[in-house]
């Protein structure tokens, strides 16, 4: 017999029915909560001078373990919400602004660190763990995968403010993109194994490892490219700039639908839409606005996994697993020393002397190597099937904690001492007197204009011109007085300057293509030339 149905309510009811839903209300609370608390911590770090020195992130997790120490729980930070909802954009936007041409001029560094380093990581603490610790072989490898991820935002943030060596900066930022989908995939492939479901098989277990980063590749590879011949039909930035949102979800989403890795498939897509895609299918308008939204989404996503990171704590835990914790500490930075020097090591030998990373370089690589977020999210996603899951999730925890807050708040110092502290005030500087120069030749210009064109009179026009010249040459004296007392300014200035022309070059190129001029993209000439301003410098 059938039964007959039920007619559905009318639309507004049914809107009206899920806006009555108080558990819609509380998560709405519990999100502004978490947001106003985040946003005012980051905003009072740049208002108060003694606050300046601490990456926001890592005051930020300082406020969620004051908050968890009196056991305020703001939310709920499920393995979900981090590696589908917060993950996808912060992989994409790093990967958007990390240039390619220094991503494969320092690949060899980037590729022995994300790989063999995961490797030296999980070997080392499920060795050591076991035998020093007395770990179970479940607990060892699940702590070794989880570990094996490094997370140097505030880092990475920190080499960006002070003006470290972008040789330094691009291979740590590298490292940890592609560390990261290496470290998930092994996480995934360890899981079984630590479940009895699974016998290790070194054959099986490379043919999986190469899978899930080949159907990544490729579905980032294609989704990528895609967006970036589609967005040459049209100029919409509203439009190219959700396109660029949807994809870092979409991305993610259809690659562990298939069985690939999400974080490579994102890294790839990332990493060709920030590269080719914005430069032949955007206009230059397009593209500053597309690269600062990402800059806000990475911003505002930081303020809230590092809040709730620090708020998820368990103290209780970490005293259960003081020990361990300890163990673990060492054997990780321990192996990470391993192969941070034996692999730079061999990238140098391999590179030669013009791309050797020095030893100061790797002593930052090696202690700037922090844990984040995305090991709290792959210890939080052991089953509860496993009677050791609450130890794991204790020992990393443990273990980011010191990362966060031992290693990343000494990174300044040990930069300090090592002399690798950028010249980046300087470099600010310059750029600011650049650019009231050019500001103050075009406003000469205008009122040659106006002049010309018997706009005004005369004599206030002249008037108006001998302020201005008088201010440009003051400028300019300035500008020249600080190249002499700096001459390593030079080299900078010649940089920004064969940048700004290879954009140029990029740009017309683009204009063609969306013209329908050209029917493919051409690489720029310039690149091919010697850098003869550098050489001068």
């Amino acid at each position: 017999m059938m039964l007959p149905l039920l007619p559905l309510p009318p639309f507004p009811l049914a809107v009206e029915s899920m806006l009555e839903d108080p558990s819609i209300e509380a998560h709405l609370r519990q999100f502004c909560l978490v947001l106003s608390v985040s946003l005012g911590v980051a905003t009072l770090s740049r208002v108060f001078s003694v606050l300046r020195n601490i990456p926001y992130t890592l005051l930020l997790l300082l406020v969620g373990l004051g908050l968890a120490l009196v056991d305020v729980r703001l939310i709920n930070l499920s393995p979900q919400l981090i590696l589908f909802i917060f993950l996808p954009p912060l992989l994409f936007e790093a990967a958007w602004n990390l240039n390619w041409k220094s991503l494969k001029q320092y690949a060899v560094p980037v590729v022995l660190y994300a790989i063999f380093g995961v490797v030296i990581c999980v070997g080392s603490l499920v060795w050591g763990l076991q035998a020093f610790a007395g770990a179970s072989l479940a607990t060892a490898l699940l702590v070794g995968a989880s570990l094996s991820a490094t997370d140097p935002v505030s880092v990475v943030a920190l080499f960006r403010e002070l003006g470290v060596d972008k040789k330094l900066t691009t291979i740590m930022e590298g490292e940890s993109l592609f560390n990261d989908g290496v470290a998930v995939v092994a996480f995934n492939l360890l899981l079984g194994l630590a479940l009895g479901l699974e016998q290790l098989d070194a054959a099986v277990t490379v043919a999986r490892f190469l899978v899930f980063v080949g159907v990544g590749v490729s579905i980032g590879g294609l989704i990528g490219f895609g967006l970036s011949f589609l967005t040459q039909r049209f100029d919409i930035p509203l439009v190219e700039q959700s396109l660029t949102l949807v994809s870092a979800y979409g991305t993610y989403l259809v690659a562990e639908e298939l069985g690939g890795s999400g974080v490579i498939a994102v890294v790839t897509t990332g990493l060709i839409l920030g590269n080719f895609g914005s430069r032949i299918g955007m206009n230059p308008r397009t593209r500053l606005v597309v690269s600062e939204f990402w800059e806000f989404v990475s911003f505002f996503i930081n303020s809230i996994v590092f809040l709730l990171i620090g708020d998820q704590v368990e103290f209780a835990g970490l005293m259960a697993n003081l020990d361990k914790i300890f163990i673990a500490i060492v054997i990780m930075l321990t192996a990470r020393a391993i192969s941070v020097y034996g692999l730079g090591a061999l990238s140098n030998a391999v590179t030669g002397p013009n791309m050797d990373l020095p030893l100061a370089g790797q002593t930052v690589l090696w202690w700037g190597g922090l844990r984040g977020s995305v090991s709290v999210a792959l210890a939080l996603s052991v089953p509860a099937v496993l009677g050791d899951r609450q130890e794991v999730i204790g020992i990393v925890f443990g273990v980011m904690l010191f990362t966060l807050l031992v290693q990343g708040l000494t990174t300044k110092p040990l930069l300090e001492a090592l002399n690798l502290l950028g010249d980046q005030p300087l470099r600010v500087e310059y750029q600011q007197m650049s650019a009231h120069r050019v500001a103050l030749t075009r406003v000469l210009k205008r009122l040659d204009e106006a002049d010309d064109n018997q706009e005004f009179d005369s004599e206030f026009v002249a008037y108006q011109r001998a302020l201005v010249e008088g201010q440009l040459k003051d400028v300019q004296e300035k500008l020249a007085k600080l190249e002499r007392q700096h001459p390593e300014i030079q080299h900078y200035a010649f940089e920004q300057l064969r940048e700004e022309l290879l954009a140029i070059e990029s740009d017309t190129y683009a204009e063609f293509i969306r013209a329908g001029q050209l029917k493919q993209d051409l690489a720029p000439l310039l690149e091919e030339l010697p850098d003869r301003g550098a050489e001068t410098a």
